[in-house]
């Protein structure tokens, strides 16, 4: 495969995105491309970014992994690594968490990723409605929050017309799917280009009140602490799942076991030992509710939500991967 173009072409576009904290965040979103009864999809806990250096591609046997599908085997949608071509994997990794979402989506490219500008709708409580007219013309379908796996996976598969082009998964993320890695890549700059909103301004950070044993300010997220409209949204809940797993659930406005301090109307700070997936998720939280008022109507995620999330072996693994 490292002779095939398509996929060398799929590996420029995912170390691109990957370095792009609009679309992708730390070891968030996720492509595939099918070859010959095989689907190389990327390795769960892998960085997007990385995708040049290192190998981040599992191959999974296809038309299995389908039939699995359609007979709802919890399992295999729960974890996809029986059905990897073990002589082909160089990783040693496991599938990613939403192979099955790209499984079931008929293009040979698909490509899955936390766009700001995408988040910042779908976390409405009506992000259907209001998404219709600005993804007017694009075959399109709205997935409501469910948790990966064989949730959604099982909420796709009744949702998702044969034309379906792009999925806005709400409180997730946005999924295209083309011909090729340059047609999947087009469809997510159009819908990012069609969903964009105006971040606010936010006041400078207080150095003074940012000095802290054990932490350390996170400048590209000082907003959520100095700006009021922003601290207001993220004290309503987790938006999105990646949140729940990198950060835990909701915000901290006091030092303790989270890894992220919100100093309100100071600034953030992030503990020594935080991931780098921390980092990045700490950044798109402040991104995403720069885009947000509190007077919207946002649905945040439940506590069972976030509890299914924090218990689920997959997110586990995907959180160790990501220390290593």
């Amino acid at each position: 495969m490292t002779d095939d173009a398509e996929l060398r072409a799929l590996l420029r576009y995912s170390a691109a995105i990957g370095a792009d904290p609009a679309l992708v965040q730390g070891a968030g979103g996720n492509v595939s491309l099918k070859r010959d009864g095989l689907l190389w999809v990327k390795a769960s806990g892998t960085w997007l970014a990385a995708a040049e250096r290192q190998p981040i591609m599992v191959p999974v046997h296809l038309p299995p992994l389908l039939a699995a599908i359609a007979a709802d085997d919890a399992a295999a949608m729960e974890d996809a690594s029986r059905f990897v071509a073990t002589g082909q994997d160089a990783t040693g990794l496991r599938p990613s968490i939403e192979t099955t979402l790209h499984a079931l989506l008929p293009h040979p490219v698909v490509v899955h990723v936390h766009c700001v500008e995408t988040l910042a709708w779908a976390c409405r409580r009506d992000a259907e409605t209001v998404l219709a007219p600005k993804l007017a013309g694009l075959r399109w379908r709205f997935i409501p929050y469910v948790r990966p796996g064989a949730p959604l996976t099982r909420s796709i598969a009744r949702r998702m017309h044969p034309a379906t082009d792009v999925l806005v998964l709400g409180n997730h993320g946005v999924v295209a799917g083309g011909a090729d890695t340059a047609a999947a890549g087009r469809l997510i700059a159009e819908v990012a280009r069609r969903l964009r909103r105006q971040p606010r301004a936010a006041p400078p950070p207080d150095a003074r009140r940012l000095s802290a044993a054990g932490y350390h300010p996170v400048a590209e997220a000082h907003g959520l602490a100095t700006d009021p409209a922003a601290l207001a949204v993220a004290r309503l809940g987790s938006l999105y799942p990646d949140h729940v797993i990198f950060l835990g659930p909701g915000i901290s406005l006091r030092p303790g076991a989270a890894p992220l301090w919100v100093v309100a109307g100071a600034g953030v700070l992030l503990r020594n030992d935080a991931s780098a997936g921390a980092a990045a998720l700490a950044r798109c939280l402040a991104d995403v509710t720069a885009r947000l008022d509190v007077a919207e109507p946002i649905a945040p995620l439940s506590g069972e939500d976030e509890a299914a999330l924090l218990g689920w072996d997959a997110e586990t693994y995907r959180q160790s991967v990501d220390r290593r």
